[in-house]
């Protein structure tokens, strides 16, 4: 027998990147690939020097992992709009997650340099 929900999560989840998506170019050293993306962002918290809690965010984008094709890395660039967001860790989590149970799409987690 089939499973409705994961079948279901595959559906929408080709809707988000077929009709909700962007392409930008994905770079790492002398590489460079053209790849559709949904924007996000993550919210967080980190304690800072003086133990107050400061908040933030980071821009995520969300790539099919099959057409990237490289597990995202520390320092890589992602392009869009001729404007550079470089992969960065947070902390405690990596540098991206899965965004859902079919770990099918990265989140990958960015800054604007």
């Amino acid at each position: 027998m089939t499973n409705l929900l994961n079948n279901g999560l595959n559906w929408l989840e080709q809707k988000l990147l077929g009709f909700c998506s962007s392409p930008v170019q994905y770079r790492r050293d002398n590489q460079t690939v053209t790849v559709n993306a949904v924007f996000g962002k993550t919210d967080y918290e980190v304690d800072n020097e003086s133990g107050l809690r400061v908040g933030s965010f980071v821009w995520d984008f969300l790539i099919d992992a099959e057409a990237l094709a490289m597990t995202p890395e520390v320092g890589d660039i992602v392009v869009v709009n001729e404007k550079p967001f470089e992969v960065m860790a947070l902390s405690g989590q990596g540098c991206w997650r899965w965004t859902g149970p079919n770990q099918k799409t990265y989140r990958i987690h960015t800054r604007q340099v």
